[in-house]
């Protein structure tokens, strides 16, 4: 069973805050649901060094949107206790699996994009949204040159590295995808999210290269919130139309 955090700075008896604030499977997370029955769910994936806290925003306005939204600490970050490892497919799994029922949609941001577009195809999204996307080969050379500042399981984390390559998985990712990325990102090349654009075969599919900016400034954004919701909102949209013409 969940285990509620009741020593956190944010708690569940907050309006403002996440309906539920508990633990799962080693993994802090906290679960956004709007009032009445939500049209979906997505499950926000944050990147290298940061926290579930840095997507709220997002939560917040997915919420505001009808939606249901999960974000979470990956392990070694955070409240999530451990190292950073081989797990973070399945990981993501576990959160989405505290969604209420209905489509699902990831959205990611850095690794967490990394992380978000390669859970696509095997948890069966509708959308996935990556923002300022990383690949293997930039998360590699930040774990061999111990630039991270979080706990990892290196031997596991490299060798799930080296054989997930976002440029592969994107070949066989089917759902609609929406890559944001700042031209002024200092971390990740926005040629990096032009190229996965590029290579993405489906008819759905969406980049935004915004001027200026850098690695963290679309996060935040809330007219690109807006543009995300809207985005998941007409995938969701299309998966009830096609699930009820079948």
């Amino acid at each position: 069973m969940p285990r509620i955090l009741r020593n956190w700075k944010v708690t569940h008896r907050t309006p403002e805050g996440p309906a539920e604030l508990a633990e799962r499977d080693g993994l802090a997370y906290a679960l956004w649901l709007p009032e009445g029955r939500p049209a979906g769910g997505v499950v926000a994936v944050h990147g290298a060094g940061s926290c579930k806290e840095s997507h709220f925003d997002f939560a917040r306005a997915a919420r505001a949107a009808g939606l249901a939204a999960v974000t979470y600490d990956q392990r070694g970050h955070g409240e999530s206790g451990g190292a950073l490892d081989g797990r973070m497919l399945d990981d993501v799994a576990a959160m989405a699996a505290l969604l209420p029922p209905g489509p699902l949609a990831l959205r990611g941001s850095s690794m967490g994009g990394y992380v978000a577009l390669l859970s696509a195809a095997r948890l069966s999204a509708a959308a996935v949204v990556a923002i300022c996307p990383a690949g293997a080969d930039h998360l590699l050379r930040g774990l061999r040159s111990d630039t991270f500042e979080f706990e990892a399981d290196r031997p596991s984390l490299e060798g799930f590295l080296l054989e997930h390559s976002l440029e592969l998985a994107i070949q066989d990712l089917r759902c609609p995808m929406l890559l944001l990325h700042a031209e002024g990102d200092e971390q990740i090349p926005v040629e990096h999210s032009a190229q996965l654009y590029r290579g993405a075969p489906m008819p759905h599919k969406r980049l935004i290269a915004l001027p200026g900016g850098h690695h963290r400034s679309i996060q935040h954004d809330p007219e690109m919130h807006a543009e995300s919701l809207r985005f998941i909102q007409r995938a969701f949209d299309r998966a009830d139309g096609a699930a009820a013409s079948a």
